[in-house]
């Protein structure tokens, strides 16, 4: 497994290796001291084609993310809502897929979503802190101010992500 660092301090991209036989395949997902974090808490995501999940955060108990795809392919996307950061506004995307056995970590203060491109799509998510309903937020998928350019007509969103509000909302 290789480690290839962004412009965004502390988000990695996880280039994994596939070891494929005729039986199938093995694909680590997470080597912990690779990159220095401990996961409290994993879910498993299944999602048609053309579904956006997202850009959800925690206020007070903010998660760091290793999102994976073990099925399908996906379009990430994360924004950086740290008010020191260098890219403070900014998102970051890539394309993760079974095929390119790529992950992506996420640090904490980044709003996080995706985009699905295939037929089916199975989504694992490792996560630093435990979920907190009461300290979920959702950041508009579409904010004119961050310009997210999807690259596919975005079909399938749950209300609440519909209803999500502006950066400008959240942070007055």
């Amino acid at each position: 497994m290789k480690i290839k660092k962004t412009k965004f301090k502390g988000l990695l991209i996880l280039n994994g290796i596939k070891h494929q036989d005729k039986r199938g395949y093995l694909r680590e997902l997470v080597l912990e001291k690779l990159i220095k974090k401990k996961f409290k808490f994993q879910i498993l995501s299944v999602s048609k084609k053309n579904v956006l999940r997202g850009l959800h955060f925690q206020v007070k108990k903010p998660q760091g993310k290793l999102i994976s795809v073990l099925k399908g392919e996906i379009f990430d996307v994360a924004v950086d809502l740290r008010k020191k950061s260098k890219t403070y506004r900014k998102y970051f995307s890539i394309k993760l897929s079974e095929k390119n056995c790529r992950s992506v970590f996420i640090p904490p203060g980044f709003a996080h979503g995706f985009l699905t491109l295939k037929k089916e799509n199975i989504i694992c998510y490792s996560c630093t802190e435990y979920r907190s309903p009461k300290d979920e937020r959702s950041l508009l998928y579409n904010d004119p101010k961050i310009k997210i350019k999807w690259p596919a007509k975005i079909l399938n969103i749950s209300i609440k992500d519909k209803n999500a509000k502006s950066l400008d909302m959240l942070f007055k």
